[in-house]
């Protein structure tokens, strides 16, 4: 069964690389209603994406962030999330922390997810019941690892978003000190994919995100054994008709390491 998720992730490296054919160039930026950047390289990936996405699963329903809604896709009980370039403005800043990001959902609930990083070259992968996976250099090996969450406790390594730092996770920080070893910023799903390898522990987001940032993250965290929820501690669900998360989350390498200030 996890051979269904080869083309996908033959979809998310061909991305990557046309990502990459724009990164380290001068980028003309547009901005949304959000105030979030838009390049040309999310545009690409997205129109490229969904384009395989329709051809190869033609009865599916695809819902992708620089794509218009098409909100026939909530009577459809599979629906793919689809976030081309995640982290654009790490993309901008040239930092390669940006991933591209690819989940199925059905009825709700994520079981599909892919998470592509052109810089780092790295494949996360995770199919629900058959566990999370990593390829290193994977635009050339097919060699996959198993990850799994760390049993950290103590001197837990907690990652924060590098461009969405808030007052709630400072004050986390403050409050847990004698837990808390390290702080380390980054961008994108690599946050989620680090615990899920057993490199970070704890992730906290109290802003609003959508539901194509958090899906495929959510599978790869699942099955390598971590827990993901909402801050009132609810179930993500997805192919909703609000598609934004507004109640926040966290990711934990394991549920008695919540640090709710």
């Amino acid at each position: 069964m996890l051979k269904r998720l080869e083309p996908i992730k033959t979809i998310a490296l061909e991305a990557g690389s046309l990502i990459m054919a724009y990164y380290r160039q001068s980028q003309e930026v547009s901005y949304k209603v959000d105030k979030t950047p838009v390049t040309k390289a999310d545009q690409v990936a997205n129109d490229y994406i969904v384009k395989k996405l329709r051809h190869q699963y033609p009865d599916m329903a695809i819902l992708a962030e620089e794509s218009k809604d098409d909100l026939s896709r909530l009577k459809n009980p599979y629906c793919w999330l689809v976030d081309p370039l995640d982290g654009t403005k790490e993309f901008l800043r040239q930092n390669g922390e940006f991933t591209v990001n690819i989940a199925l959902t059905y009825k709700g609930r994520a079981i599909m997810g892919v998470v592509y990083s052109p810089v780092l070259d790295e494949m996360y992968e995770g199919l629900s019941g058959h566990g999370a996976y990593l390829t290193i250099n994977a635009s050339k090996s097919k060699k996959t690892k198993r990850m799994r969450v760390s049993q950290r406790q103590h001197q837990l390594i907690m990652l924060k978003s590098r461009s969405h730092n808030t007052v709630f996770v400072d004050k986390i920080v403050q409050m847990h000190q004698g837990k808390i070893k390290d702080v380390i910023p980054m961008g994108s799903s690599l946050k989620g994919c680090w615990i899920a390898k057993g490199q970070g522990d704890v992730y906290y987001r109290s802003g609003p995100t959508m539901e194509w940032d958090t899906a495929a993250m959510q599978v790869i965290v699942e099955e390598a054994g971590g827990v993901i929820r909402q801050l009132d501690h609810s179930l993500l669900t997805y192919n909703r008709e609000d598609t934004c998360n507004r109640k926040g989350f966290y990711i934990l390498n394991r549920l008695d390491n919540k640090l709710m200030p």
